[in-house]
């Protein structure tokens, strides 16, 4: 069995969520036995873990909460429910510390690390970049994922 986390992009245009499914189910077609580990974040996570029951293969949810908090957008208690197993992240600090922490700890449990991902090196702590690097310093191999027509919904800063 391949294990493959993901990291990837919150906000994505609509139409772009059909295009990033399928090239997920594609990809981890390829993997018989496929686990995931998420996040299970909007986006990409959530996208990623409905991919993987897609290809028949079970998925486990690290949450950058502790156990006794609600996440600020929970995800859907429905892929809670499927997951194989929920850990909870309990980080003192700031929010980005526990997200920083959640990410290298789906690296640390994936084979593989699937980047859903436009390529952008900005971005925030615990963010997809600072994760793609975190995973290839730490050997990891690192598959992105950015079909043609792809795109990312802006937030506009200030």
């Amino acid at each position: 069995m391949t294990t493959i986390g993901v990291t990837g992009h919150i906000r994505m245009q609509p139409r772009t969520h059909r295009l990033i499914f399928d090239e997920l189910v594609r990809l981890l077609s390829g993997y018989p036995g496929v686990h995931g580990v998420t996040c299970l974040a909007e986006g990409a996570d959530q996208l990623f873990a409905e991919a993987v029951r897609a290809c028949h293969g079970t998925f486990e949810v690290v949450l950058p909460v502790p156990a006794a908090a609600v996440p600020p957008a929970a995800p859907p208690a429905r892929l809670l429910r499927q997951a194989r197993r929920v850990s909870w992240m309990e980080v003192a600090g700031p929010p980005e510390a526990a997200y920083e922490a959640a990410s290298r700890e789906v690296v640390s449990r994936s084979d593989i690390l699937v980047a859903v991902w436009d390529g952008d090196l900005s971005g925030g702590r615990g963010g997809t970049a600072e994760t793609v690097d975190w995973a290839c310093r730490h050997g990891r191999e690192v598959v992105r994922v950015w079909p043609a027509g792809a795109r990312r919904i802006t937030v506009p800063v200030g």
